[in-house]
């Protein structure tokens, strides 16, 4: 059995070997980064181009909610907007949760 599968004897040294505490700090710094360009950096520039579009909305603008509902800007306020969904039929939102703004003309092809 020894010549298909040799014996491995560990040798003993005097001093044991660890790494060395700057190689800690660059794979935690590796890390880091890592998480920076693939996470936190694409999220935050995904929600400046919603607070853009979000503050870019004005009366009579087509939009699509989170939800998925089509309607018309008709009343801005700070924090909410009204969005007539259906002739006569209005709905109150917070503005955040608008998803995007669609080309004028859009509803009324649907």
């Amino acid at each position: 059995m020894n010549l298909l599968f040799p014996i491995a004897f560990a040798q003993e040294s005097a001093q044991t070997s660890q790494p060395s505490l700057i190689y800690n700090l660059f794979l935690f710094g590796g890390m880091i980064v890592l998480f920076y360009l693939i996470l936190w950096r694409p999220q935050a520039k995904k929600n400046k181009e919603h607070k853009e579009l979000v503050s870019s909305i004005s009366k009579g603008d087509e939009v699509m909610t989170a939800g998925g509902i089509l309607g018309k800007v008709t009343k801005i306020g700070d924090e909410y907007i009204a969005v007539e969904i259906a002739k006569n039929t209005e709905i109150k939102l917070q503005r955040s949760s608008i998803l995007a703004a669609l080309p004028k003309g859009t509803i009324a092809q649907i």
